[in-house]
């Protein structure tokens, strides 16, 4: 299906705005002819001063005679009337006021049918907004490793803005300006065929020089987002590491970067809008040509009386003129619609991404971890040729504490994000109470975690809101009483609007240690059973780690834990010590047990200066 007809997919629950908008371009359409052809009388009276006694009956039998001419000279003579019971002036005045409510209605009808198309194009770029969000929500950690954040951010907001602009503005075109046309186009055929004829010998022309500008608009849109996407992450980047940026004074080589990248946006923009911009005037241009030719053409009929008067071949200009405007706006559309494309296929690439860890069909429901959490035979690796994890085996019984060690690279993180399926295991399985993960609903599975990170994420919004996220039912009592075991609690009291503050981005407005705790009061809050640790207090000084480490003993009493240790002297009373190298596990046992073996695990003791 192609991205136009996906995105009319999306506004199909806003269908009655279209129809509502399609009845009132029909009134429009038809007002338009109307309120155009109600200047004939008008110019009668201006040009030909008509009185009755000068008009000579019409012979309805001859074969040059159209039901036109027919019909102009009856409304000829009922001016003429008219103008002999009232007066020139009169008439004239009343045939303006006429005229002027023919083209407030036909604006008016205008309006009310953009009303609507409006309506639809804020409610399906809405849709498409939310729907992409959702699916950002539902795809695995892997995708945003490989994607950037600006390039992501681009596609939500100016690649939707650019199918609203351009997919779904020129919607309402495609059917307005054809309606426009043949109303137009079946009133100048009614006026004078031979005429009407000549003048659309161009506009096949003028179709082609569109098309073939349309076609090439495509890959250039496509490419200019790719680099404003590639641009948007570049300052991305540099917020996130404003202070690295400035102590390795690396303004200058960012600064060249930025530009390069900015200025080889330019010269796309540039050559999309150039193109873009061609279509109107060219289009325009065909027009005149076809407009000169009906001077021509119409004045020789006129001069030479067949059968065409001054004021109608006025009047047949007028209209002509009119038909030129839905037949731009519909070429315009055709281009618009290729830029459209080009924004909608990035849109299309987010919402078709491949939710590599799905959940199963007949997945079954999970309420309680009753035993264990068992890796067997597991075998990972993020790249097909390098694997991360070998052979793995490991039973993290209810109840226990079970800590992971090892120089960076060992794989110990990548068993945390097995564990907690954020991806999937290449080989083997992992089982919770002897079912394999991949069996049980994803929600209830994470359900029974809780995770506290090395680094803290906390969103821009209110210590409440961060500590009670996902737990809508929280009470006040509930998150002081998780603050409190997080030691948060005695800090978040000297705040201005205590429970309340906001904390800024990320976080910003606390030291490392506050917001930690936070996250940590925010793990508390959810209460699970199994709570995964990874190196949360590797970041942090000798005080705000004696805090953190006595708020993770608390909140660990009673769960089940997974704790990926940097500093060994927060894991020396983990039940269970897995010392790992190189994906494999090298030794297994408690702390003292593992000093007395005086391997891996005891050098790293020895290199840590902890006794």
């Amino acid at each position: 299906m192609s991205p136009f007809r996906r995105i009319l997919e999306f506004a199909k629950p806003y269908r009655i705005y279209f129809v509502l908008s399609i009845v009132f371009n029909v009134l429009y359409s038809l007002m338009a002819i109307v309120s155009i052809t109600s200047i004939l009388p008008i110019l009668k009276i201006l040009f030909d001063n008509v009185k009755k006694e000068d008009l000579e009956p019409i012979d309805t039998t001859a074969a040059d005679v159209s039901l036109f001419d027919e019909l102009q000279h009856d409304a000829t003579i009922y001016v003429a009337d008219l103008m002999q019971q009232y007066g020139q002036l009169t008439v004239l005045a009343w045939l303006c006021a006429v005229t002027v409510v023919m083209f407030f209605f036909r604006n008016f009808f205008r309006y009310i049918a953009q009303y609507y198309m409006i309506a639809l194009r804020s409610g399906t770029s809405r849709d498409i907004r939310n729907a992409m969000y959702n699916k950002l929500l539902a795809l695995p950690v892997s995708y945003f490793t490989d994607q950037r954040k600006g390039d992501i951010m681009t596609r939500i907001s100016s690649d939707v803005d650019g199918v609203q602009r351009f997919t779904l503005m020129p919607i309402i075109e495609f059917f307005r300006a054809p309606i426009m046309i043949i109303a137009t186009l079946a009133m100048l055929i009614f006026m004078n065929w031979k005429l009407t004829l000549a003048a659309f010998v161009i506009l096949p022309v003028m179709g082609l020089v569109i098309s073939t500008i349309s076609k090439s608009l495509k890959n250039d849109t496509r490419e200019a987002q790719k680099v404003l996407g590639n641009l948007i992450s570049q300052v991305e980047e540099t917020l996130s590491a404003a202070k690295i940026v400035k102590m390795f004074n690396a303004e200058k080589h960012l600064s060249t970067r930025f530009s390069d990248t900015n200025t080889q946006w330019r010269s796309l923009t540039n050559r999309v809008e150039r193109k873009y911009e061609l279509a109107s005037p060219t289009s325009e241009l065909l027009g005149s040509l076809t407009i000169i030719m009906l001077v021509w053409f119409g004045g020789k009929l006129v001069l030479e009386g067949e059968g065409l008067e001054g004021p109608a071949f006025i009047l047949f200009l007028g209209l002509f003129f009119q038909l030129l405007d839905p037949a731009k706006a519909l070429s315009k559309s055709f281009s618009d619609v290729s830029r459209g494309n080009a924004s909608a296929e990035r849109v299309f690439e987010v919402l078709d991404a491949d939710v590599v860890v799905n959940q199963k069909v007949d997945a079954k429901p999970l309420t309680k971890f009753e035993k264990s959490i068992e890796f067997r035979n597991v075998s990972f690796s993020y790249e097909s040729d390098q694997p991360v994890l070998k052979n793995f085996n490991l039973v993290i019984n209810k109840g226990e504490t079970v800590a992971l060690v090892g120089q960076s690279g060992s794989g110990k993180t990548t068993v945390a994000n097995l564990m907690t399926r954020f991806y999937d295991v290449t080989e083997g399985e992992i089982l919770i109470d002897g079912t394999p993960i991949q069996d049980v609903k994803l929600d209830d599975y994470r359900a029974l975690m809780g995770m506290v990170t090395q680094e803290s994420v906390l969103f821009n919004d209110s210590i409440y809101n961060n500590i009670t996220m996902g737990k809508e039912d929280a009470t006040e009592d509930m998150v002081k009483e998780a603050a409190m075991i997080a030691n948060a609690h005695e800090f978040i009291v000297t705040l201005p609007n205590r429970y309340y503050e906001n904390i800024g981005e990320s976080g910003g407005k606390l030291s490392g240690g506050q917001k930690q705790r936070l996250s940590i009061a925010r793990a508390v809050m959810k209460n699970p059973p199994i709570m995964i640790l990874d190196e949360a207090t590797s970041a942090l000084d000798t005080k705000s780690e004696r805090l953190v480490q006595e708020a993770l003993d608390n909140m660990m009493t009673n769960r089940t834990s997974l704790v990926i240790a940097h500093r060994l002297s927060t894991i020396q009373n983990a039940d269970k010590i897995i010392v790992m190298d190189s994906g494999e596990i090298k030794e297994t046992g408690e702390h003292l047990d593992l000093i007395e073996q005086n391997g891996i695990y005891a050098n790293l003791i020895r290199m840590q200066n902890f006794g």
